[in-house]
């Protein structure tokens, strides 16, 4: 490890890779990368919380059918949500009954559980790692913000939670794209206490961790075919932009985020997708497919996550944020 680095020298391999969304992300402009596209919110359930839960699951067994194995072949899952307990996560795990951590770190869960996951991996101790995330557009607005029969009017930056959740296979075996590298995000603060206004909150989240994924690896964005942010949004992934100026890096072209990737313009998402599903969807169908296709070589994914509540929001405090990078 250098600083806040993690160089796996056995290179942990991506096996499998699946993603399941909703009708909206399926509209969207990735509509034909993701694996299962459910017209229904609440996939079958009377609940839209249930429905996370079905959606989180079939992204897990999903990755596990395409490896062609069983679910008893896996020997750990990381897993996080963004609802109170990690309830989806956990009650995913109580079906599955398999070896579990569950990861809190919002919208960044997806990094920090494949940090883990090939940290494991990379040294032996298991063979096989499911690492998985999600989110649920209803169940988060119920959370964060206003029941959806409430009708609130949002403001012109918000974002808009994506249903979707996505699942990635780790082992040493396997003719994936490697895990090289991983680099741990530091806690930022912007002073943003909106909190409708999370892609300005994390921008800085991203840039800090791009600062030390350079600073430790001796990369810079030259060297890489893509990198993409978790789910600044429209107006964060502007920020960011910005701030890396500030500091003579140019991102151009090379540089995308998965939460302004989500939605087309007329589709009114405002700044775009934001929640845990979108970098682990967009990873598992987008990426992997890019990276599998020859068309990246090496990519830099840094997922990134407003770490509020629902009551220190209320009570007026800022949002801390946080971003994990990992290099494919």
């Amino acid at each position: 490890m250098k600083n806040q680095t993690l160089f796996f020298k056995n290179k942990p391999r991506i096996v499998s890779g699946m993603s399941i969304v909703g009708k909206k992300e399926g509209d969207g402009p990735l509509g034909k990368y993701f694996d299962h596209i459910s017209d229904d919110p609440k996939f079958g359930e009377k609940t839209f919380e249930k429905g996370e839960c079905k959606m989180f699951l079939k992204a897990i067994t999903g990755a596990v059918d395409k490896a062609k194995l069983n679910n008893e072949d896996l020997d750990l899952l990381l897993a996080g949500d963004l609802l109170n307990q990690l309830i989806s996560s956990s009650y995913v795990a109580r079906t599955l009954s398999v070896p579990y951590l569950g990861l809190y770190s919002a919208c960044s869960t997806m990094t920090e559980a494949l940090t883990i996951g090939a940290n494991f991996i990379n040294d032996g101790h298991f063979k096989l790692v499911a690492c998985a995330t999600g989110s649920h557009f209803a169940t988060a607005e119920r959370q964060y913000r206003y029941p959806l029969e409430y009708g609130c009017q949002r403001p012109p930056y918000s974002q808009w939670t994506v249903t979707a959740a996505g699942c990635t296979l780790l082992s040493l075996k396997g003719e994936g794209p490697a895990i090289t590298h991983a680099t741990i995000g530091k806690v930022v603060d912007f002073g943003i206490n909106d909190l409708n206004n999370m892609g300005a909150a994390m921008a800085t989240a991203a840039a800090d961790t791009i600062y030390s994924v350079f600073n430790d690896t001796n990369y810079d964005e030259r060297d890489f075919d893509a990198i993409f942010t978790g789910d600044l949004g429209r107006l964060g992934a502007e920020i960011l932009r910005d701030l890396c100026r500030e500091k003579g890096l140019e991102l151009g072209q090379k540089y995308s985020d998965c939460g302004e990737m989500m939605y087309k313009r007329e589709q009114n998402c405002y700044c775009g997708g934001s929640g845990a599903g979108a970098s682990a969807s967009v990873l598992n169908s987008f990426i992997l497919g890019k990276m599998q296709a020859g068309e990246y070589k090496k990519v830099l994914l840094l997922a990134t996550g407003a770490l509020m509540s629902p009551t220190s929001s209320y009570q007026g405090e800022t949002i801390p944020s946080i971003s994990h990078g990992i290099i494919l």
